[in-house]
């Protein structure tokens, strides 16, 4: 198997919240409009790297353990990172995603591994770190290359 991650697949509560917030509201491109039932669709957005995909947390949930879309089915813990380029950049996005609908659980600081590092809480309660660090190198593509 090769280490790469192709796909995240959040499940969602509102899909039509969850596509405003990452559409409209964070600027991610998906080569597909929204689903003309959106509790049944899923939604694409290509991002570098990966891809990030939205689906109905019900149908994910049955989808990953049959029988369990009653909501029985345990959260599962997750943080999903964006890490940028200039360390002015942390406080952008933090802007960005809070004027989007996110809501801010830990603002700018300077972590004990260095740079700087916030995080923000999506419509649907998904954790996302925006950091920054003096050392970190990207691709061409913005896909962070670990060293």
């Amino acid at each position: 198997m090769e280490a790469r991650i192709s796909m995240i697949t959040l499940g969602v509560g509102d899909m039509k919240r969850a596509y405003a917030f990452y559409h409209d509201g964070l600027g991610f491109p998906t080569p597909h409009k929204m689903p003309d039932k959106p509790d049944e669709g899923v939604i694409f957005f290509q991002t570098s790297g990966t891809c990030l995909a939205l689906y109905p947390k019900d149908k994910l949930s049955e989808d990953v353990r049959p029988g369990t879309s009653d909501g029985s089915d345990p959260v599962t813990a997750i943080t999903l990172a964006h890490n940028v380029r200039q360390r002015e950049e942390v406080a952008e996005v933090l802007h960005l995603a809070e004027r989007a609908g996110a809501k801010i659980v830990k603002p700018p600081q300077e972590p004990p591994w260095g740079g700087l590092s916030g995080y923000f809480a999506d419509p649907d309660g998904y954790s996302w770190e925006v950091s920054w660090h003096p050392d970190w190198q990207f691709n061409d593509d913005g896909s962070l290359v670990i060293k």
